[in-house]
């Protein structure tokens, strides 16, 4: 079975540059974002929790649930943002980051506004701009010189209206940008991540074993991250950290809006007159009426009523479907640019083809798709090294990340440096870098080649 194909082709009036000389990053893909839907193959009862589970996603928290239009409950009392889908917004809920640029849904950073919003009163750090990407931050070092590696909020709750006697001040980013001890982190998209959970381990194993040779002539190692209790691969967030899609939103819920929840049940943060909630603050609902939770008023409602936002969560990105490349008529420059993708070696770490196994959701079994990622962990240099260990994964390795909706992003690279695709590709190349052998191939591309790769990678 074939669930997403990968359709080479673009829309003319996509590709304004396909005439030009030079090298042009057409930028994101106009259009329909082709994303945030269900997988087509859900039965009626899996399509009604997903479209429960999106709202739960969607949903904007505050610390006790009482403010008007932000009936969740949790925030702080140190957070990035106060909804997942504030985070993950681009093209459509559950994508990457929102920008000015993006043609769909054209927004200022929500970070900016978040700072000051129902009265709190931080500071929005130099890094976090109008036109910038959401970011979080980690610092790489403690102030006694061991390994930190741990997010650490942008804003507390001090000052808001729903936080009164909290007094709990911000990092100093500012002192930690002089001394180079931060680093930064944008959303991964979420779509489809459905069936990277439910593609076996052997399947991972296989695909990689698959390459061996031509990648050890391409100097290209590549291993997986891996659980330390069953050794089994984990395959989510930038270095592949997480294992499955329940762990990567409790982390997430905990980490970026510091909701305790039944996966990390702990209180960030956690300092006198800065706690409002009983933890966890995210919990199953199992006794009728729990105030803790805004979602079915007193009464035992549906499945996903009585579930917790971390299972909710879990079951959007789970059902999700992947993102839909551009189809149109197909172009002989998207044709060439892929054929140039496999010929130069971005198709030895960008899988372009993975199965799943057998899913216990419908029509997602033994599936086909197109992710372009081997979910392996490579070495990718000084250049991109952001000092923090994570399972395996060493300071300047990550996993592949996937490329699939690559059209319609805005910024690239684990920290958003860049919103040019041909910056994104030069910054693969550093001392060190498992890539530096196939940007050298790319560099040896002529102008015409060059575009059309660009043009294949903005077609998907």
């Amino acid at each position: 079975m074939k669930l997403s194909p990968v359709v080479l082709c673009l829309a003319v009036v996509s590709l304004p540059c396909l005439e030009l000389q030079s090298q042009n990053d057409p930028g994101p893909r106009p259009g329909s974002p082709g994303a945030g839907g269900f997988v087509l193959t859900l039965n009626a009862n899996e399509q009604g929790f997903f479209h429960q589970a999106q709202q739960r996603f969607m949903e904007v928290d505050s610390v006790s649930g009482s403010i008007a239009g932000e009936a969740g409950v949790g925030l702080g009392p140190t957070f990035n943002g106060n909804s997942c889908a504030q985070c993950h917004a681009q093209p459509a809920p559950g994508g990457s980051s929102p920008g000015l640029s993006s043609p769909q849904h054209s927004i200022a950073n929500p970070q900016f506004a978040l700072a000051t919003l129902d009265g709190a009163s931080n500071s929005v750090p130099s890094f976090i701009t109008t036109n910038g990407p959401v970011r979080e931050a980690r610092f790489i070092r403690d102030p006694d010189g061991t390994p930190d590696g741990g997010v650490h909020g942008l804003y507390t709750i001090t000052g808001r209206s729903d936080a009164v006697g909290c007094n709990l001040a911000q990092p100093d980013f500012s002192t930690a940008l002089a001394a180079n001890n931060v680093i930064f982190r944008i959303p991964t998209p979420v779509f489809g991540l459905g069936l990277v959970e439910a593609t076996p381990d052997s399947a991972l194993q296989a695909n990689l074993a698959a390459t061996r040779a031509a990648r050890t002539a391409a100097r290209i190692g590549g291993t997986f991250n891996t659980t330390g209790n069953d050794g089994t691969i984990t395959r989510f967030g930038w270095k592949a950290q997480n294992k499955s899609l329940m762990v990567f939103s409790g982390e997430a819920y905990n980490v970026e809006q510091g909701v305790s929840n039944e996966v990390f049940p702990n209180e960030r943060g956690l300092v006198a007159g800065c706690v409002f909630n009983h933890s966890p603050e995210d919990s199953s609902n199992i006794r009728n009426g729990n105030s803790s939770s805004p979602h079915y008023g007193g009464l035992i409602g549906t499945v996903s009523d009585m579930s917790s936002d971390v299972v909710n969560f879990a079951a959007f990105i789970r059902m999700s479907a992947p993102p839909t490349p551009a189809a149109a008529a197909a172009m002989p420059s998207v044709q060439n640019g892929a054929r140039l993708f496999t010929a130069i070696g971005c198709a030895l770490c960008h899988s372009p083809t993975l199965m799943t196994g057998p899913s216990i959701y419908t029509g997602m079994s033994n599936v086909t798709y197109n992710p372009y990622s081997d979910f392996a962990l490579h070495h990718m240099g000084e250049g991109l090294s952001d000092g923090i260990r994570q399972g395996a994964a060493g300071p300047d390795q990550f996993r592949t990340a996937p490329l699939w909706g690559l059209g319609q992003r805005l910024f690239f690279l684990h920290d958003g440096r860049t919103t040019d695709l041909i910056q994104a590709i030069h910054d693969h190349n550093s001392d060190g870098s498992e890539a530096n052998v196939v940007i050298h191939q790319f560099n040896n591309l002529n102008n015409s080649q060059v575009q059309d790769l660009l043009n294949f990678l903005r077609s998907l």
